[in-house]
């Protein structure tokens, strides 16, 4: 499949300005634009700038607020937030932005934010947390795309858990996956360019497998490890949605839906200040022996380096940041189609791959 490449600075620019020509403040507008191109350019492409589009159809139809009003409560170490409606990344990063002092006082804070929108990947807020040397666990739900074990019909969403902690000199460790077998982004993505999936991934209306995305999407995505992943689906949802007070199970309405509801999607994060619990140079002292000594495994056949969760991801964005981050036609043509409809015009190519 032939794709273009893109400079990811002025893709990022791009995604900002359609979100500020959408009304949204300047800051919110960097903000999420820099949460989708960094997914792009770190390999998760299901969750980057082919999202911008729906982003910006549900913010003109106003099941997005672009200019939300986002409410903060503390009581103790536990933080309460209402995302006002609004985009999953402003939400987040506004929460995360109010419980970090809060970390730093406590050494740990809890935050539950509820009547929000699809987030992007877990994988930035922990960048976020590990910069300020934290540890960070975040969790959210979504949409019904898991079938409780045994059954054939969705009700929890995908679901993903993540875990951040920072290093010193090495890329941060970066646990990110979602409760099913694949995040459903992926199934949208093979759908929206006409491609099969997997078998293994998805199961059909009536239960059986399939390699039709199509099909999956109208069925349900298959849990993690089986059982197991379908009881940790079960431990997010709890997490996210009933502790939150948003939307759990079916209630949690889907974006890419006409005509629903908001999504009133929630979160949770727990942020650990590392320094409230060892002295930090002793950290990263027992964090660099730990990781010295897991890639030092003796590898197995044909396997040329161990790496950590997160290392495969910042040697992607290394290599995308500098080659430029490919887009296939299908959101290619998409984004062409937005960039007219905004006003702001869309990146020239930088490659072919």
């Amino acid at each position: 499949m032939i794709a273009t490449r893109y400079d990811p600075v002025e893709l990022r620019r791009f995604c900002e300005e359609v979100f500020v020509s959408l009304g949204m403040p300047r800051e919110d507008a960097e903000v999420t634009a820099d949460s989708l191109v960094r997914a792009n350019l770190e390999g998760t492409d299901s969750h980057g700038i082919s999202r911008l589009v729906i982003y910006a159809r549900r913010m003109q139809e106003g099941r997005i607020s672009a200019r939300p009003e986002i409410g903060v409560e503390r009581s103790g170490s536990v933080l309460r937030v209402d995302g006002g409606n609004s985009l999953g990344q402003v939400a987040s990063y506004r929460a995360l932005e109010a419980a970090i002092p809060v970390a730093r006082e406590t050494g740990i804070v809890g935050v539950a934010v509820r009547n929000s929108n699809h987030f992007g990947t877990a994988a930035y807020y922990c960048q976020m947390a590990c910069r300020e040397g934290m540890a960070l666990i975040a969790t959210t739900n979504s949409p019904p795309g898991i079938a409780p074990w045994g059954g054939k019909k969705a009700y929890f969403g995908t679901n993903p858990i993540a875990f951040g902690f920072p290093t010193r000199r090495e890329p941060p460790v970066i646990v990110d996956m979602s409760s099913s077998v694949v995040a459903r982004g992926r199934i949208i993505l093979a759908a929206t360019e006409g491609q099969t999936i997997p078998e293994g991934w998805a199961i059909d209306e009536e239960g059986v497998e399939t390699t039709d995305a199509a099909a999956a999407l109208k069925g349900a995505v298959l849990p993690l490890g089986g059982a197991k992943g379908y009881a940790l689906a079960m431990a997010v949802e709890i997490m996210s949605g009933v502790l939150s007070g948003a939307a759990f199970g079916p209630r949690v309405n889907n974006l890419y839906k006409d005509h629903d509801p908001p999504a009133n999607v929630g979160h949770s994060f727990i942020l650990l200040d590392v320094a409230r619990w060892m002295p930090l140079d002793n950290y990263y002292t027992r964090m660099e022996q730990f990781l010295e000594e897991v890639k030092a495994i003796p590898r197995a056949r044909e396997v040329e380096e161990v790496f950590y969760p997160g290392e495969r991801r910042y040697l992607t964005y290394l290599k995308r940041a500098k080659e430029g981050v490919a887009l296939p036609v299908a959101v290619r043509e998409e984004l062409d189609l937005l960039a007219a409809e905004c006003g702001v015009p869309f990146p020239s190519p930088v490659g072919m791959s």
